[in-house]
């Protein structure tokens, strides 16, 4: 379900880019079109609400992930669909899997520039969305990011930082099973 309304928001971002170079004649039509393309898109979002309510393992790991500030609905799905181990794994291995990961692209005596790839793609926007959420609304995250900007690091690599941050937090929440707010400061 998550793939298939990820689908939905792919055809929707189309229709509205066409909607803009459309001759007025076909715009009724296109903006039809993109009513139909958001009612499925909220028909969607209750079914996957349904769903995560309606299994009790599912519904325990959405209840802790939902402790966290900054962490939504969207998000939450996206884990539970696309990230099954979260709570299960250790830092290299979740970072890996995400694909937030810095690999080096280095060859003999040339160092090359580090950057993330691989990983379940599908999760990787949905988990920057969610960050640019949480260093509004979470302390922890937020504080993290501004030392990132502070010590000179660039926004770029201070998100993907900042995500792998949130990440962790996640993880640790998962894998003791204490809600966000009563998480001790260390494991943040």
């Amino acid at each position: 379900m998550c793939a298939r309304r990820d689908d939905l928001l792919d055809m929707l971002g189309a229709e509205q880019n066409r909607l803009e170079h459309a001759p007025q004649r076909l715009h009724r039509e296109i903006r039809g079109h993109i009513d139909y393309l958001r009612k499925r898109l909220k028909h969607l979002d209750h079914d996957i609400d349904a769903t995560v309510r309606g299994s009790a393992l599912w519904r325990h790991k959405d209840e802790l992930l939902d402790s966290v500030p900054g962490v939504g609905p969207r998000l939450r799905a996206a884990l539970l669909a696309w990230l099954p181990e979260l709570g299960a794994l250790n830092r290299a291995e979740d970072a890996a899997l995400v694909g937030v990961a810095p690999y080096h692209h280095d060859s003999g005596m040339l160092r090359g520039r580090r950057m993330i790839s691989g990983g379940r793609a599908p999760l990787r926007p949905v988990l920057y969305c969610a960050t640019l959420a949480a260093i509004i609304w979470n302390p922890v995250v937020r504080t993290h990011y501004q030392q990132l900007i502070a010590r000179g690091k660039l926004h770029k690599v201070a998100m993907v930082a900042t995500m792998r941050r949130l990440r962790l937090i996640l993880n640790a929440i998962l894998k003791t099973g204490i809600p966000g707010r009563a998480l001790p400061a260390s494991a943040r």
